[in-house]
């Protein structure tokens, strides 16, 4: 009997090198693609199943995959993963599909991967949405961030399953009653199906140098008690992005697309809709 999967199927797009990306896609009009963060057993639909029916119901096309290495994609085994691999993943998913002038909506991993992705392809990009995006520190910056430090040593622990995923993704919140069973029987499985490399250090270069050549709008977020990516980031954005608005979030960890779902659902479809 074939074992269920922990979280919904959507679609699968063939990328080329054998490789598929799994996605959900919803509504119709402008496509956004929201692309989650990194961590054991993330995936697109766990990352933002509380945002993109609500942008859906807004009038945007609604595209959430699953990054390679996550998820239902395939997992290549590497022996690392870097910025490059995971931009290419996600430019065949938008050459598969056939979309122009995208949003790409990213929180951590996912965010220095929109801003990578966005240097590399601009013509394929319209709007970023970042939310503590990664790539605007040195690996030693977040390395020493606490929840960062914790989260490597959970996997060095004797700790599997949802103990694990719970253990990691404590610091994760504001307030940690947010983190549910749910959320952790839906990453546990997943994490499980990973590479080394997906639970090993991601080789992301600091681009903070590069970020004045971003000519998209740009709307981040940022959360001030963040223990992954440290809040100082919104400093560099704001210092180097040419037309961007920062909203620092208290009361906010690393996850404010589901700390504060309503206000983050609110100001990105505004965003859309008037810029």
């Amino acid at each position: 009997m074939e074992q269920q999967s922990p979280i919904p199927v959507g679609h699968f797009a063939d990328i080329g090198n054998g490789h598929q990306i799994h996605y959900h896609d919803s509504g119709s009009g402008a496509p956004v693609i929201f692309l989650h963060g990194a961590g054991a057993g993330a995936s697109g639909y766990s990352n933002f199943k509380g945002n993109f029916p609500e942008f859906a119901e807004a009038g945007y096309r609604s595209i959430v995959p699953d990054l390679l290495g996550y998820g239902l994609s395939s997992k290549p085994d590497l022996l690392q993963y870097d910025l490059d691999f995971f931009i290419a993943g996600v430019k065949g998913l938008v050459d598969a599909l056939g979309l122009k002038q995208v949003t790409l909506l990213g929180n951590s991993l996912g965010g220095a991967i929109a801003i990578g992705y966005a240097l590399a392809y601009p013509e394929d990009v319209g709007r970023l949405i970042l939310m503590a995006p990664g790539g605007v520190e040195q690996l030693d910056t977040y390395l020493a961030m606490p929840g960062v430090a914790n989260m490597f040593a959970v996997y060095k622990s004797m700790l599997t399953g949802v103990d694990a995923m719970r253990a990691v993704m404590t610091m994760q919140l504001y307030d940690p009653s947010l983190l549910t069973d749910a959320i952790l029987a839906e990453r546990a499985p997943i994490a499980a199906t990973q590479t080394q490399a997906a639970r090993s250090i991601l080789k992301v270069p600091d681009m903070t140098s590069r970020l004045a050549e971003l000519s998209c709008p740009v709307l981040a977020f940022w959360g001030v008690d963040d223990q992954f990516n440290p809040a100082s980031g919104a400093d560099k954005l704001m210092a180097h992005c040419r037309n961007i608005r920062t909203i620092l979030v208290n009361r906010c960890g690393h996850w404010v697309q589901v700390e504060h779902r309503a206000m983050f659902n609110r100001m990105c479809i505004d965003f859309l809709h008037h810029g």
